[in-house]
């Protein structure tokens, strides 16, 4: 047996074709959507994610500012720059660049982004709505997981599915998201005790442990949907998730690769997140949007 790969690139292209239609569409009615990125200081990683940001924007349709800040700024200038941008009328998303420097209380500067604007969906007020189920805007790498597990054809409803891992980025938005959807749902940690004895249970298993291989095959229900979100970089430089690719491989139903899997869904869904926010830009201000 050898599992089903879950392509990443080409579930996200698809669903940048269909954000480019609504962002068209958009600027056809005088509405042009747009995104700011806000990085502090020279991290090289978190420079590399901010111009795929703004490349994978503007083969959207929508239009980018990036704002950067250096890196011995202090909490004022972050956040008075935040509020210049919650006021810009022509500013439908931001998006605040992590992990910030150390003198940067994350917290306070993701709540201070208009809840509105949070495209992220990182503020508390929106995680709120997904903790009561009416949800606003789906942080991007949790709702990018769903989709991915939309094109296996699994009923989630009644499947167990085990989440490994509890940041508020992924872990458990996307456990919440499972539990709306119906599964059963065991979150999973550094502290939990026979972590093997969760995994081996889960029909559907999402690794967000920020571990190398932390996940080996013999931990893997046979036929179980591996999500893995996990992008660590080995001591020769290769790019390798939390999950023995290999070894689960063999034994698992569906799986994505690490790269090509994740990584493409979280842009793709960023996007879309800018473009619903236009769309309720729009429909405040009275503008029609055709059905």
């Amino acid at each position: 047996m050898s599992a089903h790969i879950i392509d990443g690139k080409q579930i996200a292209q698809r669903l940048r074709g269909e954000w480019k239609q609504r962002a068209d569409r958009l600027n056809a009615l005088g509405v042009s959507p747009g995104l700011a990125v806000v990085i502090v200081g020279d991290d090289p990683a978190s420079q590399v994610y901010v111009r795929n940001k703004i490349k994978a924007c503007r083969e959207a349709g929508i239009r980018s500012e990036e704002h950067a800040l250096p890196g011995d700024s202090g909490l004022a200038a972050v956040l008075a720059l935040i509020d210049r941008l919650n006021a810009d009328a022509g500013i439908h998303g931001i998006l605040v660049q992590l992990p910030l420097p150390a003198q940067l209380a994350p917290a306070a500067v993701i709540e201070r982004i208009s809840p509105d604007k949070d495209v992220d969906g990182l503020h508390p007020r929106n995680l709120g709505s997904l903790l009561a189920g009416q949800p606003r805007f789906v942080p991007c790498t949790p709702a990018g997981i769903m989709e991915l597990l939309k094109t296996t054809g699994l009923e989630l409803r009644g499947l167990e599915a085990v989440v490994v891992g509890r940041s508020n980025i992924v872990g458990k938005p996307v456990a919440l998201l499972l539990l709306q959807a119906g599964a059963t749902v065991t979150l999973c940690h550094s502290q939990t005790r026979e972590l093997a004895h969760h995994t081996r249970r889960a029909d559907v298993l999402v690794c967000a442990l920020g571990k190398a291989q932390a996940i080996g095959g013999e931990m893997i229900k046979a036929g179980a949907a591996v999500i893995d979100v996990g992008i660590n970089r080995t001591a020769e430089g290769k790019l390798t998730g939390d999950v023995d690719y290999g070894a689960a491989l063999a034994r698992a139903g569906w799986i994505t690769p690490v790269p090509g899997g994740v990584g493409p869904m979280t842009i793709a869904m960023l996007l879309g997140n800018t473009i619903l926010s236009a769309e309720r830009h729009a429909a405040a201000l009275g503008i029609q949007l055709d059905s």
